[in-house]
């Protein structure tokens, strides 16, 4: 049997105009180590949102079967991306209808968000 792979979908902070994009980039690499630290296959998805981001997205949910989509804060908690987040979460149904999606606090806690849904309920 395969291991469980994960997608993790959000913005590229490098993407971002007006802020420093160095903070995020470190939680980043922070939850990626996280991802090792637990024997995680994981693969990211980060978007720009003006070089059409639903492509890159659809096209990142294509390279494995996924068995869980994490969606980071930096798309679901800005209210003026609530339309993004609507088509986020439908592309995953349309192209990985078979993952659990979960929800991330911080770039960090990726590896521990999919853990919900990948470990067995008790």
């Amino acid at each position: 049997m395969a291991e469980p792979r994960v997608l993790v979908v959000g913005l590229d902070p490098a993407e971002i105009e007006g802020w420093d994009p160095a903070p995020v980039q470190a939680a980043i690499a922070r939850g990626r180590a996280r991802f090792d630290e637990l024997g995680l296959a994981a693969d990211w998805c980060l978007v720009d949102l003006d070089a059409d981001p639903e492509g890159t997205i659809a096209a990142a949910l294509g390279h494995a079967d996924y068995a869980c989509v994490v969606i980071g804060g930096g798309v679901r908690k800005h209210e003026p991306l609530l339309e993004f987040f609507e088509k986020v979460i439908n592309l995953v149904r349309r192209h990985a209808p078979g993952a659990a999606i979960a929800f991330d606090r911080t770039p960090e806690d990726c590896a521990d968000a999919a853990l919900r849904w990948l470990s067995p309920a008790p």
